[in-house]
């Protein structure tokens, strides 16, 4: 058995310093330095939200001889062929600026690796624990901004779809679900609040980095002929190297058994929270995973769809009312430059509103989910959720602003939620011996609703703008089709029970898989093992300003730009 500082009876080798058992926490330590570990991570990671504010300076990144941009790679293209066919050609060409359409499949590539990579390492993470994983994720997200720095340079496509993309997606799955575990086994009281936090950041993360890298590229770098992209992501990369070396070195691990001095755990009072663990080989095998599989789908592809393209929806839903002409549609709107681009700034200030409701909503929902039940926390997303859909293509209708914007506030604020709820309700259900992993291999759903959901609302608003419908109309229809989406949520969600006994594992074999990943018992020493306490005090409250003041900025330039929605 090892004891505390790593260290196994009656042997002398010492862990390695990545070691799993090298980062079980020793008497003293205080559970309250985990969230800024966690934070530190997915602050940096969460910037994949908010690399939208590349786009425009990269495709007017090459000039030409009259110090004009030089013409998209799929200039003229109308077709989805076409565009593609000027995407291919976008990959390796020096002689032409990269569209949206090019930049945009860096989201695909982002949010499908994440999901891929979480499901495939997920194991891997359990065995290697969290100090290793964060390590691996820093060097793939911060060495993929470097690799995309470079495809910038050279204007080489395929090396920023491939650096950021790919083994930046990497980089994400594995740090987002890196401190799930860990997170959940510190705060068994907890879990909801716990998870919220560190989910919260990833959240966060473009509220800090957008406007840093605006920042970065419009003051510091940005010259006549050169946009500083390249220049703005290697200097992103070495910030988050730092705060991401921070995070993996801080985390600890409790030791097996270890519970909060005075906590119990809850009794048949709370039905849905078990007590036993399910092996990571058998979760997929139960019907709950693929019920709550489909519960973070459908919650996900209701929200992101709209989520994207919240701009355009309230410019095309309201047109000139934003900007105090009532009577100006959006076609006659976009004649004038002026007000187009007030209205565009309106649009803008709507998608910081969504962002903060977003962020906060991970936090606010997941803890309350502590006291609420998982279950209840999800069948309030559901039905409150569709019922703000129908009531949202009402107010459309209407033309009352406010209760539109209203309704999306709190379908974002549901958004986030769900994503933080989803890893205390696998706790609940399967344990937490394989919940990181567990969560990893839920993440597919994720993936899979980053290309349903988008692919539903901007595919049913080309047909029906090419069907003649007036842009105020386009969306009625789609708010029905994804409140339909949380129906088939609801239903899953009612469907969830508790998991089969049989599924459960053995007493012995949870010994056994602690015994493999050499953890400590806490159990010998009275189970609280005069750990975990300590609440903020100074060093604790030190690590979350490191943390908060940052995310506390990026929140102040979010409601900034919000606070022009209300002018």
């Amino acid at each position: 058995m090892a004891s505390a500082n790593g260290t196994s009876n009656g042997a002398l080798t010492q862990p390695g310093w990545l070691d799993r058992e090298a980062i079980v926490a020793s008497p003293g330590f205080n559970r309250w330095m985990v969230p800024p570990a966690a934070l530190c991570i997915h602050l940096c990671i969460g910037m994949a939200y908010g690399f939208s504010v590349f786009w425009k300076p990269l495709q007017g990144a090459l000039l030409g001889a009259d110090g004009k941009a030089l013409p998209e790679c799929s200039a003229g293209a109308v077709t989805f062929a076409e565009k593609a066919a000027g995407t291919l050609r976008a990959l390796t060409a020096t002689d032409c600026n990269w569209s949206q359409f090019d930049l945009g499949w860096m989201y695909t590539f982002f949010f499908v690796l994440l999901g891929v990579s979480a499901a495939i390492w997920g194991g891997w993470l359990e065995r290697a624990g969290p100090r290793k994983a964060g390590l691996v994720s820093t060097l793939c997200w911060c060495g993929g901004l470097l690799i995309a720095a470079f495809g910038v340079y050279t204007h080489q496509l395929w090396l920023m779809w491939l650096g950021s993309g790919v083994i930046g997606g990497i980089g994400l799955g594995l740090g987002y679900i890196s401190p799930v575990s860990t997170l959940i086994k510190w705060f068994p009281d907890r879990r909801g609040m716990a998870t919220g936090m560190a989910i919260m950041g990833f959240g966060g993360g473009a509220m800090i980095g957008s406007p840093l890298a605006t920042l970065l590229m419009d003051h510091v770098f940005k010259t006549p002929t050169e946009p500083g992209v390249w220049q703005t992501f290697v200097a992103m990369a070495a910030i988050y190297t730092v705060f991401m070396l921070i995070g993996s070195f801080r985390y600890r691990l409790p030791p097996a058994g270890w519970k909060p001095e005075g906590w119990k755990p809850p009794t048949n009072n709370h039905a849905m929270i078990t007590s036993n663990h399910v092996h990571l080989d058998n979760a997929h095998k139960t019907p709950q995973f693929w019920l709550l599989w489909t519960v973070l789908c459908m919650n996900v592809s209701a929200g992101i769809g709209i989520i994207g393209a919240a701009s355009p929806m309230l410019q095309e839903t309201f047109a000139g009312a934003l900007v105090g002409q009532d009577a100006l549609g959006y076609l006659d709107l976009k004649k004038d430059a002026a007000l187009a681009a007030a209205a565009a700034a309106v649009g803008a200030g709507f998608v910081g509103l969504i962002s903060l409701f977003n962020i906060f909503g991970r936090f606010a929902w997941a803890s309350s989910s502590d006291k609420l039940g998982r279950k209840l926390t999800y069948f309030i997303f559901f039905v409150l959720g569709a019922v703000l859909y129908v009531l949202a293509s009402q107010a459309a209708d209407w033309k009352v602003l406010g209760l539109f914007v209203l309704c999306f506030c709190i379908i974002a604020s549901m958004y986030g939620g769900g994503f933080a709820t989803i890893p205390a309700y696998l706790a609940d259900i399967f344990g937490t011996q394989f919940v990181g992993a567990i969560h990893g291999r839920l993440l597919t759903a994720w993936s899979t609703a980053g290309i349903l959901g988008p692919v539903v609302v901007n595919y049913l608003h080309d047909t029906r703008l090419a069907e003649g419908i007036a842009p105020d109309k386009l969306y009625g229809h789609i708010f029905f089709i994804l409140a339909g989406m949380l129906v088939v949520g609801f239903i899953a969600n009612l469907l969830v029970r508790p998991v089969d006994p049989k599924w459960h594992m053995s007493d012995a074999e949870v010994a056994a898989e602690q015994a493999k990943l050499k953890t400590v018992s806490g159990s010998e020493s009275g189970g609280s093992f005069g750990i975990g306490k300590g609440g903020l005090d100074a060093k604790a409250a030190l690590f979350w300003a490191l943390v908060g003041v940052p995310l506390a900025w990026g929140v102040w330039q979010t409601f900034v730009k919000a606070l022009v929605f209300f002018q």
